[in-house]
């Protein structure tokens, strides 16, 4: 493995810094890297110099993500079938439940949602593209959980805590894997306010051309719409959605 950079690595520290503020200055920088505030002044400069970063306005301190950030993501997007043809699936899911559907993929302990459509109803689901959240409590984190081998699993969470997003949230380890065991056999998994003390959902995994699980698609409806005939007819849906989407991928399985 090549050597890392360690100009290079501050540069993309800088930049994921605005995954989570929509605007910085380099004294927030700064303090959130811990680097000499001369570095962080010669960081921004080149990168507000490239396109990657913008002031926020004229006579402003702060910056944000600039024209050729976007341009990066947008080339990655238009290039990515798994997010394009996700949508185009997702759509048609969405209008068949009139819920909020989306796909989405694991990284480490997270999930990374890659395609959403919303509900046609008024109380809709407030989520984003490019959003992360820990994987053990979603619907979409178990089903992408459940595919690894035991050992993998134990290494991904040896030396850390299961955060807990609500009160219904998983915490134990133990209760972690006993439900995965049940997404595997079963192939849906289920989310009843572990993310989100106002929403449940089901997810279905989904496959590549060679039959590997490389991201769900989940289908998340508030609680006042959710019931056990509900959960049912999801279920087979979301089922549904998932093996269309695959096939897209080329699984013919």
């Amino acid at each position: 493995m090549a050597r890392a950079v360690p100009a290079v690595e501050r540069a993309f520290d800088v930049l994921e810094l605005f995954l989570e503020a929509q605007e910085l200055s380099a004294p927030e920088i700064t303090a959130q890297l811990g680097l000499p505030r001369t570095t962080v002044h010669e960081l921004v400069g080149t990168l507000n110099e490239r396109g990657y970063l913008m002031p926020t306005g004229r006579g402003s301190n702060k910056y944000r993500l600039g024209v050729r950030s976007f341009q990066l993501g947008a080339a990655y997007a238009e290039r990515l079938d798994l997010a394009r043809e996700g949508h185009a699936v997702a759509e048609e899911i969405a209008e068949r439940c009139q819920e909020t559907v989306h796909v989405g993929v694991r990284e480490g302990t997270d999930v990374l949602y890659v395609a959403k459509v919303d509900s046609s109803h008024p109380v809709r689901m407030v989520s984003a593209v490019g959003r992360r959240l820990p994987a053990h409590c979603t619907a979409l984190g178990k089903v992408l959980l459940a595919e690894l081998p035991r050992t993998e699993l134990d290494d991904l969470y040896a030396e850390r805590e299961l955060q807990a997003m609500t009160d219904q949230s998983i915490t134990s380890g133990k209760a972690l894997r006993e439900e995965l065991d049940e997404v595997a056999a079963d192939g849906v998994a289920r989310e009843y306010r572990e993310s989100n003390e106002s929403v449940a959902c089901v997810s279905a995994p989904v496959r590549d051309q060679n039959g590997r699980v490389v991201a769900a698609m989940s289908i998340s409806v508030p609680i006042l719409r959710w019931n056990d005939e509900t959960e049912t007819a999801l279920r087979e849906l979301v089922r549904e959605g998932a093996t269309a989407l695959s096939e897209r991928l080329g699984h013919s399985g």
